[in-house]
């Protein structure tokens, strides 16, 4: 029996205020505790569809219409204000560049903790990194975002997607820069979270291989539209 969607993206349509098409008349759903992965060349708008998702395009520079709902609720229909409590607690973002999204200044247990704070959730942030994939959380917790390598940036950043329990996360080009062994790491590590979380994930990225022996389905972006006949079961 098919599953109720987590996410239905209907007729998405993402215009430049010059008005160039970004995207037309994108439509998918993703269904609870499934990983969608999402690809497409360079400079298909993956990342912008992505960004629509949450609401973070700037206004001024895009026009956005259609419909994102999660769980029948419109995000596209909500104010700034409304956003605030979905971002993290609903739909969370794991951005492509783990450096640029940490605060330089601040170590690693207040920036996980500063998210539980905001969203009033109850959580641990050495928890949170050990079901991120961390193995020693404490040297992490106290650490500043230079002082770790890539890759444990990355898994704190995950670790803060998590920590609101958000029923999707967002994962734009997370495989970029990792070696083979890395990449079946972070693999098994976002289908153990969908097995024992519930958590669904839409996976950017731009090699098919790689997001194939990842997700249970794949999305292709192809000229700002989903391509037909490439949506299939993984």
């Amino acid at each position: 029996m098919p599953r109720e969607p987590l996410l239905e993206v209907c007729d998405l349509r993402i215009q430049l205020r010059s008005g160039r098409d970004v995207l037309r008349a994108v439509s998918f759903d993703i269904p609870s505790a499934t990983i969608a992965g999402l690809s497409g060349d360079s400079g298909s708008g993956k990342t912008t569809l992505a960004l629509a998702l949450l609401k973070l395009l700037p206004p001024t520079r895009y026009a956005v219409s259609g419909q994102v709902r999660i769980r029948g609720r419109d995000l596209l229909a909500l104010d700034e204000r409304a956003m605030e409590t979905v971002r993290g607690a609903q739909i969370a973002m794991i951005f492509q560049d783990p450096l640029l999204a940490l605060n330089p200044v601040l170590h690693i247990r207040r920036q996980i903790a500063e998210i539980l704070r905001v969203h009033r959730t109850e959580g641990d942030p050495g928890e949170l990194l050990a079901l991120a994939g961390i193995a020693s959380p404490e040297r992490i917790l106290a650490a500043y975002p230079h002082e770790l390598s890539g890759g444990e940036r990355q898994r704190v950043t995950i670790a803060q997607a998590l920590a609101c329990g958000p029923a999707l996360i967002v994962a734009d080009e997370p495989f970029t820069s990792l070696d083979a062994p890395s990449v079946v790491e972070l693999a098994t590590l976002f289908r153990r979270l969908r097995d024992r979380l519930g958590t669904s994930f839409l996976v950017i990225g731009h090699h098919a291989g790689t997001l194939a022996a990842t997700a249970d389905e794949i999305l292709v972006l192809r000229d700002g539209t989903l391509a037909r006949g490439e949506v299939h079961a993984g």
